[in-house]
C-alpha cells in the first residue's frame, strides 16, 4: 500500500516540478500544457489500467488527459478510475500567486462520478458540521446550523467563496448573517480542503465552481470525513445534453459526497506555488523540494521530498 501511495504522489510531484519553469511568467496556457504532458507521461509508466474519468475536457477539446482516455497497462487486472487537475490555478501559477496545486484522486473502476465540464453549485464543511448542511436550505440557515454544530456564533464563522460576479447575491446573504467571508480568485479544491483540515479556521465553502473540481473536493472531504453536497448548473440546453452524454441520469439531483464518491478513494496534492497548506516548488542549484499531501480513508500525511535534477 505504501509503495502504491508513493507512486501516485510521485506523479503530482513530477507535474508540479514540470510547471516550475513558468511560475510568474504570465503563460497560464503554457504552464497547463507542461503539467498535462508531465502527468500523462507519468501515468503511462504505471503498471495498472487507468481510465481518466475527470480530465482536461472532452476528447474533441483536449488531445491529452481527456475524459475517457485510457493510460498505463490496459492488460493489467488492476483497474483504476482517476480524476485529475494537473494544474489547479493556472493563473495562480502564471502570476506567481499563492495556492497553485497539482491534484489527483484515485478510486476503483466505476466508483467516481463522471462530472461533465460545466458548473456545479457546492456546499462543503468539516466533519463536525457535516450533518447540519443542506444545499436546498437558504444561505442563512446553513450558516446558523453549521455555527450551532460547531459551537460558534454566526459572527465567528468564516465562509470561503470564489471571487466571481455571479456570487454577488451569495456574498450579500452571507454578510447579512455577520459571518466573515474569505474571497479567493481561484482554486476551490483548496478552499474545500480548508473546511476540513483541523488547523484552518474556514468553516464552510459556498458557491458555484467547476463540476470536475467538485468531484476532487468530494474525494478529499470523504477522506477527512467532511461534508459535501452539490448540484449541476446548466447555462443552456446544450450543457444539459452534455451532462446526459456524460452519463448523468438525474440532471437536477442534489448529490451527496457518498454519491459522488461511491467507495474508498485517495487524494493527492502537490504544491506548485506556496499556498495555505502546501509549500510550492523550491529550487536551489540542481535540487528541488516538493511538499505534498496524501489523504486516504485512514490517514492524512504530508511529505516533503528532495529531487536531484540538473534542470527543472
Amino acid at each position: 500500500m505504501e509503495n502504491s501511495l508513493l507512486s501516485f504522489v510521485d506523479i503530482t510531484e513530477k507535474t508540479a516540478l514540470a510547471c516550475y519553469p513558468l511560475i510568474g511568467y504570465g503563460d497560464s496556457k503554457g504552464a497547463d500544457q507542461l503539467a498535462v504532458s508531465a502527468m500523462r507521461t507519468a501515468f503511462n509508466k504505471l503498471p495498472v489500467d487507468i481510465q481518466i474519468v475527470i480530465g482536461e475536457g472532452e476528447r474533441d477539446q483536449a488531445p491529452r488527459l481527456y475524459t475517457g482516455e485510457r493510460l498505463g497497462d490496459q492488460k493489467s487486472s488492476v483497474k483504476l478510475d482517476i480524476a485529475v487537475d494537473p494544474l489547479e490555478g493556472t493563473a495562480l501559477c502564471a502570476e506567481a500567486r499563492p495556492g497553485a496545486l497539482s491534484v489527483m484522486a484515485v478510486a476503483q473502476r466505476g466508483e467516481l462520478f463522471k462530472a461533465p465540464d460545466i458548473y456545479m453549485k457546492k456546499l462543503a464543511c468539516g466533519s463536525e458540521a457535516r450533518g447540519a448542511i443542506d444545499l436546498q436550505a437558504p444561505v442563512k440557515d446553513n450558516i446558523l446550523r453549521a455555527a450551532k454544530a460547531l459551537g460558534k456564533q454566526p459572527e465567528d464563522m468564516t465562509v470561503g467563496v470564489l471571487d466571481r460576479p455571479r456570487h454577488k447575491q451569495l456574498i450579500q446573504e452571507i454578510r447579512e448573517t455577520k459571518a466573515r467571508i474569505k474571497l479567493v480568485g481561484d482554486g476551490d479544491v483548496a478552499l474545500s480542503l480548508e473546511t476540513a483540515l483541523d488547523f484552518y479556521s474556514l468553516d464552510l465553502l459556498m458557491g458555484t465552481g467547476g463540476a470536475p473540481e467538485g468531484v476532487l473536493s468530494a474525494v478529499a472531504l470523504k477522506c477527512l470525513n467532511g461534508g459535501f453536497q452539490a448540484q449541476l448548473v446548466y447555462k443552456d440546453e446544450q450543457e444539459r445534453q452534455r451532462a446526459e452524454k456524460a452519463g448523468v441520469q438525474k440532471l437536477d439531483k442534489i448529490w451527496d459526497r457518498d454519491e459522488l464518491v461511491r467507495s474508498s478513494a485517495c487524494f493527492f496534492a502537490t504544491g506548485v506555488t506556496t499556498g495555505p497548506f502546501l509549500e510550492g516548488v523550491k529550487k536551489e542549484e540542481d535540487i528541488c523540494q516538493t511538499h505534498s499531501l496524501i489523504l486516504t480513508p485512514n490517514s492524512q500525511r504530508e511529505i516533503k521530498r528532495k529531487h536531484f535534477l540538473k534542470t527543472v
